[in-house]
């Protein structure tokens, strides 16, 4: 309505002006201007129903067994700086993450410290909901599995493929993983007859349960793959599970719970004899909020959720980011379920590897661990996402140990770019009292290019190659202050001039770092720019060009971004 009575109103108004002889409206130039305007206007009015698409990345939503860890604060930061990177680039961007809250795991453990198990899980979900303001997140909403929003959007789902005969009840005859939430088989076995650690105790069952009709999809999903080569990223991860769709047959998946093993789950709609299975229900978040937010899209898929469609379009996602070890889930499961519902697939899935620490894997029962919260308290948050970052690409597994990480503090963060950043802005007080001397172009260049790369890998979502093509461009003004040593300039009043033109080069070129950084570092980004005296925020990749800051402007007072740490702690 708004844009109606906006177009309207405006129109009206340019219309009386018109009828009552309004000479300047009626001159040709204005009459065209006119014309053009009122065109533009109706074309307002036209698109009033057409929702903005926003660029949409969501995490995993993790699930409430414990505390959160390194694994799970890696995973988040990197969408946010995803998530930033867009917004920087201009792209309306919306950010997800949450927390998958139903499951027998969930139930059992509530049971042992004698709570509910909603109870449990909002007792849990402040650790949560607080590591992602400890994070420095972005994100536009958190979501709940446990939230009557996402239960009207399970069974509105479960609803719609039962109407349409992708389910069907069977008797269910073998083993069963508590811990890892899911069935098994003979083929899981060991060769001695036992099953893998990892999957816990093992209990053989007989019950009736729902399937989805998976195997009928199987043949569509690799040609998808296979015509969709950036479905799945990296490519090796692409290439693994192509490698088991054309070598397994594909088992239908069990969709549900008795309700009389397993009460904390959300109802069938069509059988309240029966919960649905864990994953079935958490991998319907991704798509729970954008029909929350009245998604066009969702509205038309799912009409019985009802509700009118706001101007937000949110599906389908542009990247899930995941963990390796639920790629299959992803890859697979989610697919299917997307093409039965009716709905578009997401652009991408890009899964991350795992972390070590000093070459061991991380675990609760070894006791080696790693705790963010107790490393960003110790160090600060850009240092610990910085480290993550720049230490590991997106795919690969990483080590994390506490030798590198101070090693990267103290020479990258500390004696590269808060160094930089230092000495120039503290010459620049010194010798030109915080005035900027007049524009000069000596380092443009290397800042183009620079930010020309970036640009690009931030695009593909390369986040440690964008890093280090900061920190070359980084590395080269540390550089050119060796080189032309302002300190000995200052000293000669016939280089006066030499003078003024290193600290521009200096001040503008720590200007454009701060944006290049600012997806990465938000707090050292901010305090860039106000140490520059900039009251605008580097939030915005365009500003990344030359000249921008003007002859005359007064900068504020530099301090240490990175103080020198001459005996770090240990942080595990």
């Amino acid at each position: 309505m708004f844009v109606y009575g906006f177009a309207f109103s405006e129109f009206d108004s340019a219309l009386v002006a018109w009828n009552h002889g309004d000479q300047k409206l009626q001159k040709p130039g204005r009459a065209l201007r006119f014309g053009l305007r009122f065109g533009t206007i109706l074309g307002r009015m036209d698109k009033k129903n057409e929702a903005v698409k926003k660029f949409y990345v969501t995490t995993a939503i993790d699930y409430v067994n414990g505390q959160p860890h390194l694994g799970h604060a890696y995973e988040k930061v990197i969408t946010d700086v995803i998530a930033r990177a867009h917004r920087s680039l201009g792209e309306p961007c919306f950010f997800l993450t949450g927390l998958d809250e139903h499951g027998q795991k969930v139930q059992q453990a509530a049971t042992a410290e004698g709570k509910s198990p909603q109870a449990y899980c909002d007792e849990l979900a402040e650790s949560w909901i607080a590591l992602t303001k400890t994070l420095q997140l972005t994100n536009d909403d958190f979501v709940r599995t446990s939230e009557p929003r996402h239960k009207k959007v399970v069974q509105a789902t479960l609803s719609k493929l039962h109407e349409q005969g992708h389910f069907y009840k069977a008797e269910y005859r073998g083993f069963y993983s508590t811990r890892q939430e899911t069935f098994l088989t003979e083929k899981d076995r060991l060769p001695d007859g036992t099953f893998d650690a990892i999957y816990g105790e093992v209990t053989e069952l007989v019950e009736q349960n729902y399937y989805f009709k998976l195997k009928d999809h199987q043949q569509w999903l690799i040609d998808y793959i296979q015509a969709h080569p950036d479905f799945i990223a990296p490519d090796y991860r692409r290439n693994e599970v192509l490698g088991f769709l054309k070598n397994n047959t594909l088992e239908d998946l069990c969709i549900t719970r008795p309700a009389a093993r397993l009460s904390w789950g959300i109802p069938l709609p069509f059988d309240s004899d029966y919960v649905t299975y864990v994953w079935f229900d958490a991998l319907v978040n991704y798509i729970t909020i954008p029909a929350a937010h009245g998604d066009p899209l969702l509205a038309e898929s799912l009409p019985t959720l009802g509700g009118q469609p706001e101007q937000v379009s949110l599906w389908p996602a542009a990247i899930h980011v995941i963990g390796k070890d639920i790629l299959k889930f992803h890859a697979v499961y989610w697919p299917i379920m997307l093409k039965a519902i009716g709905l578009p697939l997401p652009h991408q899935i890009l899964a991350h590897g795992f972390w070590q620490k000093e070459g061991q894997k991380i675990s609760k029962t070894t006791g080696n661990i790693i705790d963010p919260v107790a490393i960003i308290n110790e160090w600060g948050i850009d240092a610990f996402r910085f480290y993550v970052t720049r230490e590991l690409a997106i795919g690969p597994d990483g080590n994390w140990t506490d030798a590198g990480f101070q090693g990267r503090y103290q020479a990258e963060l500390a004696n590269g770019l808060g160094n930089l950043v230092n000495r120039s802005l503290s010459m620049l007080k010194r010798y030109r009292a915080g005035q900027v001397p007049a524009p000069h172009s000596e380092l443009a260049g290397d800042a183009a290019t620079a930010v020309t790369q970036v640009e690009r890998q931030l695009r593909a979502h390369e986040l440690q190659a964008a890093l280090l093509t900061i920190w070359g461009l980084i590395t080269r003004a540390n550089q050119y202050v060796d080189q032309t040593a302002p300190f000995k300039l200052a000293k000669d009043p016939s280089q006066a001039h030499r003078l003024d033109e290193v600290l521009y080069n200096l001040a503008e070129t720590c200007r454009i770092i701060a944006i290049l950084v600012n997806p990465f570092l938000p707090t050292t980004a901010a305090k860039i720019y106000t140490q520059l005296g900039l009251s605008s925020e580097p939030n915005t990749f365009a500003d990344a060009r030359w000249g921008i800051l003007t002859h005359g402007h007064q900068i504020g007072e530099p301090s240490a971004l990175f103080p020198r740490r001459d005996q770090p702690k240990t942080n595990s």
